[in-house]
């Protein structure tokens, strides 16, 4: 049976584990490189996990790290027609970032709950959309997200290490239940 674990700056060694292992399983699937991630230590760990109103889950299976995701407030009351979807203050909702779920769980419904508990963590914040940027070529990501019920905008994400690609941005309508 999966477990969610909220994770704070006291888990710091579990969330640097499971993203040490996210970043070397799946390179191609985020902007971060786990060489980025080798330096600083405790105190960048620590600093990660303190971000304020941030949210940071983990998901156990016998004791065991098989999956991540995280929150990441917006601006404004998270409505995406509030605004034009650009910087601070435009109403940009809070932001799902770094979901990863290890090859054994994966078609186990892990990625599902750990994007349930985002959603829910969000709509605790008044949140009416949770946004997230994917990379365009990620298609088994792409494909969970919209099994979930996000869609791609239009909005330009960002610049990709290539210089040439970006990011595909995808927003969710949250609806209180």
């Amino acid at each position: 049976m999966v477990r969610l674990r909220v994770v704070t700056m006291d888990d710091w060694p579990l969330w640097r584990d499971v993203r040490r292992a996210a970043l070397a399983e799946a390179p191609h699937a985020f902007k971060s490189r786990l060489a980025d991630w080798h330096h600083g230590g405790e105190e960048r760990w620590r600093a990660r996990l303190a971000m304020p109103d941030a949210y940071h889950v983990v998901a156990l299976l016998d004791g065991r790290a098989v999956g991540m995701a995280g929150g990441m407030p917006g601006s404004g009351d998270g409505d995406p027609g509030s605004g034009d979807g650009g910087g601070d203050g435009d109403g940009r909702p809070p932001e799902l970032r770094s979901v990863w779920v290890s090859p054994e769980a994966r078609g186990h419904g892990v990625g599902g709950l750990l994007i349930a508990a985002v959603e829910t963590w969000a709509l605790r914040m008044g949140a009416t959309a949770l946004r997230l940027a994917v990379i365009p070529d990620n298609a088994s990501a792409i494909a969970l997200y919209e099994r979930h019920g996000f869609a791609a905008t239009r909005e330009p994400g960002d610049l990709l290490a290539d210089g040439v690609t970006r990011e595909l941005v995808m927003v969710k309508a949250l609806r209180r239940s």
